[in-house]
């Protein structure tokens, strides 16, 4: 019935919109007990804002009267926007926002305004809330105590009184629960998590922030310790490959714990290579539908901060059985795939197999080899290394022939001592190990996404979309000045080009800003059912099969090997097709969530390291201008942003298209790319913020325009500072004058 009243009011030629009416026209109305059930329907529809009704008692749909639903996202500033779809968006000036707030599902009601290019409106109720739990501080108020969240969109007191304290005093960080809205937020603090000073508490708010869970739930470790071995069953022997006479190392980072894969390699007589990937068989242990697997797609991913891991499994399995480690028997899946001498797999097979790592190799020590340094425990492995070197720069020149953009952005690595206090941020090192790894995974990942599209079964893929058009536009119009451009049509570009683009401008001191630009062009990847292609790897076929320790889908995909390839189940086929959707929307929300505590984390450590630097000088990169200011990149990737309030030699106008700040008197410029000596302001290690002063600017070098590209430049030149052969000085007198009314201003 609700779908009938929704289709006979998206009638719009349909006039009787009274409920006697619409009940009429739906036979509704024949009996008491039929208008008393419909008169309940038409209310529960009014209350989900489904449809609305006018001043007249007249029912419509929400955009029929300018009504719309959406989610609302609130700016630092105050103000705020609200998300029809993806193609429309509302901008909600601070006061139209009322008692809503960041990630509430809102009503609002279109107005006749504009603000930019976006349409404004009015928020006119609070449909569902987005969360009604913060992270804040305790702090002492005239009767009561009220916490001041740490999230700077959370412009509001929540108020506690002593009863619903709980023992928490002024200088605690708490997780508080609002309780009442009207007249004033009311609270109850559910959770202590210790002085604001005390260490790793600072941590610890940012993952309650992200409503993270840290430790698992009872019935998971009593499951776990009932059904999870310490040793393998030699009951699936039978079952599987034996592969533990063939030489297999593992290469993870030096603190790695968590070691799902392993590698193989050799040539063969044809001269091709046969190359296995042997990735933890943890489906064998996780079985659907458990206490232990239910916590793992609640989790969705294994979050990594500076001093912990917050692991998707419990160590139980992730650091024991599940784990490759040297020396004993493992349970596996293998993807075992002959490359002929191009790079291209002629033939593979996807296996249950046993293995027994011989070595337990680092990075490190791995990288060493191969520069020349002799490690005698590892002398038996070396021929291996070099014969991976060889092979993974095939993978990776085929993979650059086919356009797959390598964007190669700088990486911190936050040092930090037992009390989780920062000691030194510096650049993580790749060395060609590390390219091994990245080459070999990709490549069994690809193997498997493909051998499943073929035959046509239910999958989870890893795609990749193409980039929005207008960001692309916007990338052109600031590239080209530095000599860039993309050839071909925007709506269709391919990741060839854009490849290239990087490449071109490798070794030159615009690289950094040329590869930010493109990625910030490019759209998240994510999880899909349906297999869309990877626009970034330019490929049409790809999956995370290797990782299934810390990712969710990596185990789904191997749970879906072993039902359809190993057991031949292919009457679960309409059981995974009506579940992938939703674990793949589940699994890329929770790595959305994942890497924005990750870097919340991150750049809370970099401002507090930046705590013992102020009023030091530094040199940096312009990395992003705005219409208040220009951000300023360290070496070191800490950000900081030049302030226009901070700019006081004169009076800056913000061009968007060039995205470059340029002052009315002095015409100078403030351009990405270009290089800056700043001095640091200010940190605010809780709102994650560090302020720099610039002190000198280093202009990069830039292409000359034709006259074309420079005809939008001229204008504005001409726009700046008029004719003075025609106006004489006065006019130069007039600027002068305009820009010290704003300065005072």
């Amino acid at each position: 019935m609700q779908e009938e009243v929704l289709k006979l009011l998206a009638d719009r030629k349909y006039q009787a919109r009274s409920i006697n009416e619409i009940a009429h026209a739906l036979h509704q109305d024949e009996n008491t007990d039929d208008f008393v059930n419909f008169v309940k329907l038409m209310n529960a529809m009014e209350d989900e804002s489904l449809i609305i009704r006018d001043r007249n008692n007249r029912y419509y749909l929400l955009d029929q009267l300018n009504f719309f639903k959406g989610v609302l996202s609130v700016n630092r500033k105050g103000f705020g926007f609200v998300k029809i779809d993806e193609k429309r968006e509302f901008y909600i000036n601070e006061k139209n926002i009322k008692d809503a707030f960041n990630g509430d599902t809102v009503l609002i009601q279109k107005l006749n305004k504009q603000k930019g290019d976006k349409e404004e409106a009015l928020i006119v109720r609070v449909l569902e809330r987005g969360s009604n739990k913060y992270v804040g501080e305790v702090k002492s108020g005239r009767k009561d105590l009220y916490v001041e969240t740490d999230d700077p969109r959370f412009h509001k007191k929540i108020f506690v009184d002593a009863a619903h304290a709980h023992g928490a005093m002024p200088g605690h960080k708490v997780v508080v629960e609002i309780k009442t809205y009207k007249p004033q937020l009311k609270g109850d603090i559910i959770e202590i998590l210790g002085h604001k000073n005390d260490p790793g508490v600072d941590i610890l708010s940012i993952i309650k922030a992200h409503d993270i869970t840290i430790d698992f739930p009872d019935e998971v470790y009593e499951y776990i310790e009932k059904n999870i071995p310490d040793e393998i069953d030699p009951n699936d022997l039978k079952n599987r490959v034996d592969l533990r006479d063939t030489f297999i190392v593992t290469i993870d980072g030096d603190d790695a714990k968590d070691l799902d894969d392993a590698i193989s390699l050799r040539k063969l007589d044809n001269g091709h290579y046969e190359l296995g990937v042997h990735i933890a068989d943890v489906s064998y242990y996780v079985r659907e539908n458990t206490p232990l697997d239910k916590e793992a797609v609640k989790r969705g991913t294994s979050i990594y901060l500076v001093d912990r891991v917050i692991p998707m499994l419990p160590h139980k399995l992730s650091n024991g059985i599940c784990s490759l480690n040297e020396g004993v028997d493992r349970y596996t899946i293998s993807c075992i795939m002959e490359l002929d001498e191009k790079g291209k797999v002629v033939d593979h097979k996807i296996l249950p197999t046993v293995i027994h790592s011989n070595h337990r190799m680092t990075y490190n020590n791995v990288n060493r080899i191969i520069n020349g340094e002799d490690l005698p425990k590892y002398r038996d492995a070396k021929d291996l290394f070099f014969l991976m070197k060889e092979v993974a720069g095939i993978l990776h020149e085929k993979r650059k022939k086919r356009g797959s953009i390598d964007f190669d952005t700088n990486e911190a690595k936050i040092l930090v001592d037992e009390n989780g206090h920062v000691e030194d941020i510096t650049l993580r090192q790749r060395g060609e190990s590390e390219h091994f790894i990245e080459e070999f995974m990709l490549c069994a990942n690809e193997t498997v996404a493909e051998h499943f599209k073929w035959m046509d079964l239910p999958f989870i893929y890893r795609v990749h979309e193409y980039p929005k058009e207008k960001k692309l536009r916007q990338f052109i119009s600031i590239a080209r000045p530095l000599g860039y451009t993309i050839h071909g049509s925007l709506d269709h570009v391919t990741p060839h080009e854009l490849a290239r683009v990087v490449d071109e401008s490798i070794g030159r001191p615009e690289h950094t800003v040329i590869a930010t630009l493109l990625l910030r062009c490019m759209q998240k990847a994510r999880y899909d059912a349906q297999c869309l292609g990877h626009f970034g790897l330019a490929d049409e076929f790809y999956t995370h099969f290797t990782s299934p320790i810390r990712r969710y889908p990596d185990l789904l995909v191997h749970r879906l090997i072993r039902t359809f390839l190993f057991d031949k189940k292919m009457d679960r086929i309409k059981h995974f097709d009506e579940l992938i959707p939703y674990l793949a929307e589940q699994s890329s929300m929770r790595e959305r969530v994942a890497v924005d505590t990750e870097y919340d984390v991150d750049d809370m450590k970099k401002a507090e390291y930046m705590e013992e630097h102020i009023g030091e000088t530094f040199e940096g990169v312009i990395s992003s201008v705005t219409s208040f200011g220009f951000f300023v990149e360290l070496p070191n990737t800490i950000e900081g942003l030049v302030h226009m309030n901070n700019m006081t030699d004169d009076y800056y106008n913000f061009i968007e298209d060039q995205m470059m700040l340029v002052g009315e008197r002095t015409a100078k410029q403030y351009r990405l790319g270009d290089k800056v000596k700043v001095t640091v302001l200010d940190v605010d290690k809780m709102e994650k913020r560090v302020d720099f002063s610039v002190i000198s600017t280093t202009k990069i070098k830039r292409k000359k325009l034709t006259p074309q590209e420079d005809h939008r430049s001229h204008f504005h030149k001409k726009k700046r500072y008029g004719n003075e052969k025609k106006y004489g000085h006065n006019s130069r007198e007039r600027k002068n004058k305009k820009y010290n009314k704003k300065r005072r201003r």
